[in-house]
């Protein structure tokens, strides 16, 4: 990961221009997102909040390249990622970005080193290479005594930490978080949120966080809302 840089000095990171996406909804097109236009900065934190069904988890769908856009450019360090074709897409996301989600989707029946270990044996690491990496990511979260407890006699707290780990193990540019705290305790989600805060801090870690949680995205530097398919700034950094 890269140094944190001084936000008001580093370069845009995601540049997205006219993004349009559009469902179809029993027999009916839905356009969810309008036209929205967002620049973010490498190595800043930003919340993106609203209410529920506004477009808040699709905009971090198509950052995070799972879906396209129906229209719109999005590029990434000046790079037009949706000319990719799906397997250089792929390979795109499973180096450059991080999620975490709601529900975590971890596999049960596999500790916790497995599961983090899962990135890098897809992406075809040697196998040691791939657990000395998951090793290190789960003592940086705090999960040391955790390596080989399965993921389901874990607390919640700790598997969104497994998440987290399992997100940042390919040493992502960028984390995307989707209502990351939704599922914990408010002593658990603190903890999260101070943990994600100081990646950013220590690394310079690109985040973007889908949240509810108020007092979440006031800690983060830019909070921004999605307003009739539109992104609206409600908090600069």
């Amino acid at each position: 990961m890269t140094e944190p840089a001084n936000n008001l000095l580093a370069p845009v990171k995601i540049q997205v221009r006219s993004l349009v996406k559009t469902f179809v909804t029993n027999g009916n097109q839905v356009e969810v997102l309008k036209g929205l236009d967002l620049d973010i900065i490498a190595g800043e934190t930003l919340a993106v909040v609203g209410a529920s069904g506004v477009g808040k988890s699709t905009l971090l769908h198509i950052l995070g390249t799972l879906e396209r856009p129906s229209s719109g450019q999005m590029l990434w360090d000046g790079e037009e990622v949706f000319s990719l074709d799906d397997r250089r897409l792929a390979d795109f996301r499973n180096r450059k970005i991080g999620f975490v989600f709601q529900f975590h989707h971890l596999l049960p029946e596999f500790n916790a080193l497995e599961n983090v270990m899962m990135p890098a044996l897809i992406a075809r690491r040697p196998p040691a290479e791939a657990r000395a990496l998951a090793e290190q990511v789960l003592v940086a979260v705090g999960l040391k005594d955790r390596l080989t407890h399965r993921v389901s006699t874990l607390s919640g707290g700790e598997q969104q930490r497994v998440a987290v780990a399992r997100a940042l193990v390919m040493e992502p540019e960028v984390l995307l978080a989707d209502e990351p705290t939704g599922n914990l305790d408010p002593r658990s989600g603190l903890h999260l949120q101070e943990m994600l805060l100081s990646l950013n801090r220590e690394h310079g870690l690109t985040l973007i966080i889908v949240t509810h949680n108020l007092e979440m995205a006031a800690a983060l530097d830019r909070q921004i809302t999605i307003i009739d398919g539109k992104a609206e700034i409600l908090r600069r950094g």
